[in-house]
């Protein structure tokens, strides 16, 4: 029987064949989606931490002459003493609906005293919208002194006839720009106790690029500030929740027997409780002493009841690690146990770590959030997005840039940090990577 030598003949690669082997492609971190959202990350950290540096806005400072003002730029504004009770000059009566002073601290009408008219009702809108809008007051005088929370903008004044409802007069007014002299001594643009020669004064307000809230608080240095306390807990929170995980779970992995089943076993225990309502308890059981923030207590709930998913993922791998064959090589080869942890087995368990910390972050960031706009976060004067979000809620339908800026914040930073996790975890997979080449 012949047998062809050339079967058992040994394969000379040629350098033509090895140029035709193309390597598998490892996974792109750098990827449009993955680029825009680190860029997001860097500019939200700078936000919060430069930002406040530039934009040098007390977040608690409150503007009482600015109550849900939309956005503005810095103006000036004309010093007003305490106005009190007014009446107008004793003259003769004027022939129409004519205006003393017209600013945004109040704005004083006379009118002529109509004949079979015992009692006015005084109407103000906004020039811009049809209808009579607010009836603000009713008198049996032919003067009236408007003091409710005006606004640098055109308003249409109309008088009615209280009981007829039949329609008498009208004028549109602009009131200028004013301040009264308690709130520029509160603020610090006068000297308290000084009131000689305020009186017509100008002074130079700060502008709200992004308006003010129901208490007169800038939005913007609001933003900042509650930025700094959601991603400090988005942040510090899953670096110890799941630096205690790891901790757990490699004690039990590496222990084995017994002990690896009292510990997965307590592992089920916390996995069992209701995550937001023990989160709740936890939160109230620790309570806020006289000064404090709740920062702290929130991240110590957070901690208690978070860690349960990295110690099962880490004990997972660390129970798969030991029974490969470089980690029984380094046993047989008298490597102590804490150089074959160090060598053998973090290396390639901190992957799994890193991409654990990344998809936390998001997690604590939203968990905060919610708790926040629940009412158990931060206590004031300390503030966050979510915090910000359940003081919005209260002018959603008046002024919805005051809950829609802080969401939009929360949104953005939970979908970067999320895209971010997703591409590091695509890169530290080569098994990933591989199947989607």
């Amino acid at each position: 029987m012949n047998i062809s030598v050339f079967r058992f003949a040994k394969r000379s690669w040629a350098t033509e064949d090895l140029e035709q082997i193309t390597p598998l492609p490892l996974p792109k971190m750098a990827t449009p989606a993955v680029v825009m959202s680190a860029l997001v990350v860097i500019a939200l950290l700078l936000f919060v931490s430069v930002g406040p540096m530039v934009w040098r806005q007390d977040p608690s400072l409150q503007w009482l002459s600015q109550i849900s003002a939309g956005p503005s730029g810095p103006h000036a504004a004309r010093l007003i003493s305490e106005s009190g009770a007014w009446q107008p000059p004793a003259a003769e009566a004027p022939q129409t609906l004519i205006v003393h002073d017209a600013n945004t601290e109040f704005v004083r009408l006379q009118w002529p005293k109509l004949d079979g008219i015992k009692r006015y009702r005084i109407y103000r809108s906004s020039a811009h919208k049809a209808g009579l809008g607010l009836a603000i007051a009713e008198t049996d005088n032919a003067y009236y002194q408007d003091q409710l929370q005006l606004s640098y903008q055109i308003y249409r004044y109309t008088i009615a006839d209280a009981e007829t409802g039949l329609l008498l007069l009208a004028r549109e007014v602009r009131p200028e720009a004013a301040i009264s002299l308690f709130e520029a001594q509160l603020q610090g643009l006068v000297p308290v106790g000084r009131t000689e020669g305020s009186q017509g004064q100008w002074v130079e307000l700060p502008g709200h690029p992004l308006g003010t809230d129901a208490l007169g608080r800038d939005i913007l240095a609001r933003l900042m500030a509650g930025g700094r306390t959601s991603l400090f807990v988005g942040v510090v929170a899953p670096l110890l929740y799941i630096s205690f995980g790891c901790i757990f779970g490699a004690i039990a992995g590496l222990a084995g027997g017994w002990i690896d089943q009292v510990a997965m076993r307590f592992v089920d225990f916390v996995v069992a409780l209701p995550f937001l309502l023990f989160m709740i308890l936890f939160r109230v059981a620790f309570g806020i002493g006289p000064g404090e923030n709740g920062i702290m207590p929130l991240i110590v709930a957070m901690l208690m009841l978070s860690w349960p998913g990295s110690a099962r993922l880490i004990r997972g791998q660390v129970l798969a690690l030991r029974g490969q064959a470089f980690v029984e090589a380094a046993k047989l080869a008298g490597v102590s146990t804490s150089r074959t942890i160090l060598r053998h087995m973090l290396p390639n368990v901190l992957p799994m770590i890193l991409v654990a910390f990344s998809f936390a972050i998001p997690q604590a960031i939203f968990t905060e959030a919610f708790l926040s706009f629940i009412g158990m976060g931060v206590s004031p004067p300390t503030t966050s997005w979510g915090a910000l979000c359940n003081d919005g809620i209260k002018t959603l339908l008046s002024h919805p840039r005051q809950l829609l800026l802080p969401a939009f914040f929360i949104s953005v930073s939970v979908l970067a940090f999320n895209l971010l996790g997703d591409a590091l975890r695509d890169a530290t997979d080569r098994r990933a990577g591989v199947a989607k080449a």
